[in-house]
């Protein structure tokens, strides 16, 4: 199972919207709101929360049409580049992931890795 932010991309794809055109921003929210409920810092946390909304910026998550969601920033970068290389089958794991996207730097991992991959495992990466 994803940890918590990685829940947080599954559910926000998969939400039941009762017809309301949710942008990923608010599916977002409203994921993190679930899963932090009493914890605003763990809501508004970015490393995340910039991988999903930068993954649907480029098109790459199913039934999200591409667009301007967010300022761009690393983390989108590091989500875009973490999906090329699960295509490219180099890389498998978390770990492995956030060596390559940062190159190597002493960077702590933010939870981004975990929001690619549970989106990656569950089929929902559009490549």
């Amino acid at each position: 199972m994803a940890n918590r932010y990685g829940e947080a991309a599954l559910m926000a794809i998969r939400m039941e919207t009762y017809g309301k055109n949710l942008t990923p921003q608010e599916r977002w929210d409203e994921s993190v709101k679930k899963l932090y409920p009493t914890t605003p810092i763990g809501q508004k946390k970015g490393g995340p929360r910039g991988a999903f909304l930068g993954l649907c910026e480029a098109g790459l998550v199913k039934g999200i049409p591409p667009g301007q969601y967010s300022p761009s920033n690393r983390n989108k970068a590091y989500a875009i580049r973490a999906v090329q290389l699960l295509t490219a089958g180099t890389h498998t794991s978390v770990t492995q992931l956030w060596k390559a996207v940062t190159d190597g730097e002493d960077i702590a991992h933010g939870s981004q890795m975990d929001v690619v991959m549970a989106l990656w495992k569950n089929g929902l990466i559009v490549n």
